[in-house]
């Protein structure tokens, strides 16, 4: 294993999570240097490695098993092939839960405590274990038994109602945005669970405790100041597209070769980019001289303001504005996006050696976590079905080639 200098080296987690949420909750640990050991189902793997096309090509030009969806949330792991609904691979999974510090999974509400895994099985051997587990609904309530898919969520958590035009159907956001988000929170409960067990006795005799982190909390947290208008004016929040409920103007408007976000957040602003503009009567009339009396008057002014801006390119308002302080800029599609220079300068997409890949490695979203002493590293891409299996089994537990011998040929790893 390559060791890592991250704030979280010497830590370990031991991955029984598949799909989005758990998986991305663990790149996270897994770039900030803790060593994740993921557990795959020999024969299947993560669910997400059969969610293409596009798959990574080999040197033949063809798919491999490894899926773009695949490589979004696995980096920074080692793959481990064992089936833990065998005794004999239960046995192995207690062996290296014992050298692991955490545990993240996402199976159904009760779905491994079958194989003698859930936190009531682990939590007096493992006293200082932090196992966190990923649902749909959580571990209470009515829906606690069901399971949970980022659209399902979206919808039932509100966030769709939100999103699309006035007069559109409801729509969802472009990617899973509340398995990422949930992974997210996950990951921060982990290390607030981390700082308690540091705090009652460090990795030896620190108190470990249970995670409890659901999709559909996760989507209701996030509705965030949309969620607050409904609960402090009993007003379901209407749906304005590419609006925004409180301030105006703040949308995409037209320019005279296509569209660009025009993003005023205050009165300062807006009377700058009227002066630069050249419509000091938008600046006069009443009805918009104040943020407030634009949102009254939002459906009046919009028409106005898109008079105005078709008159130059999205370019010239790009330039010209944001040196004013007008905060404005383009609508980028994905190329636009990886092209550009603050996208490089941050370190946002880079690439990793892949022993599929035709090309010898594969281009990934960089981390945008950025520490000053102990910089997150990229040590391991996303690794192959089972690809550190014996490596593992004969670090952590000490087994022989006779041992892993039997091993695979039960079908256990």
């Amino acid at each position: 294993m390559t060791s890592s200098s991250g704030p979280l080296s010497g830590l370990r987690v031991f991955d029984l999570s598949r799909i989005m949420a758990g998986p991305s909750c663990t790149q996270m640990l897994g770039d900030m240097g803790a060593d994740v050991i993921k557990v795959e189902r020999p024969g299947e793997g993560d669910d997400t490695r059969k969610w293409g096309p596009p798959f990574v090509k080999n040197k033949a030009g063809q798919d491999t098993s490894e899926s773009a969806y695949y490589l979004s949330a696995n980096r920074n792991k080692r793959s481990v092939s064992l089936d833990i609904s065998q005794p004999e691979g239960q046995k192995l999974a207690r062996q290296l839960i014992s050298q692991c510090d955490i545990l993240v999974e996402n199976f159904k509400v009760g779905g491994l405590a079958k194989y003698g895994l859930s936190y009531e099985n682990l939590k007096d051997e493992f006293p200082q274990l932090i196992y966190c587990s990923i649902t749909g609904f959580g571990q209470t309530g009515p829906y606690a038994p069901q399971a949970g898919y980022d659209f399902l969520i979206q919808g039932m958590g509100g966030i769709m109602s939100l999103t699309g035009e006035p007069e559109g159907q409801p729509m969802k956001v472009g990617v899973a945005i509340v398995d990422l988000m949930c992974g997210m929170y996950a990951s921060n409960a982990i290390l607030a669970a981390l700082h308690h067990r540091n705090m009652t006795g460090g990795s030896k005799s620190g108190e470990g405790q249970y995670i409890d982190v659901s999709l559909f909390d996760t989507q209701i947290a996030w509705l965030a100041n949309q969620g607050l208008y409904y609960l402090t004016s009993g007003e379901l929040p209407p749906r304005l597209g590419n609006g925004h409920p409180n301030i105006v103007p703040y949308n995409v408007v037209p320019s005279s070769d296509g569209h660009f976000i025009l993003a005023i957040g205050n009165d300062g602003q807006y009377r700058k980019f009227c002066d630069f503009a050249g419509c000091p009567e938008l600046i006069e009339d009443n009805r918009f001289s104040t943020n407030q009396n634009r949102i009254r008057n939002r459906d009046d002014l919009y028409p106005l303001i898109g008079e105005v801006t078709k008159t130059r390119s999205s370019a010239d308002w790009i330039k010209n504005l944001p040196p004013l302080g007008v905060p404005c800029g383009p609508v980028n599609d994905m190329k636009g996006t990886f092209d550009h220079p603050q996208t490089t300068a941050r370190e946002m997409k880079i690439s990793m050696p892949h022993p599929e890949a035709a090309s010898g490695s594969v281009d990934l979203i960089g981390s945008p976590m950025k520490f000053s002493r102990t910089p997150v590293d990229y040590r391991q891409a996303p690794p192959c079905m089972g690809e550190h299996t014996e490596e593992v089994l004969e670090e952590l537990l000490q087994l022989g080639g006779e041992q892993l011998s039997a091993l695979r040929k039960n079908n256990t790893v």
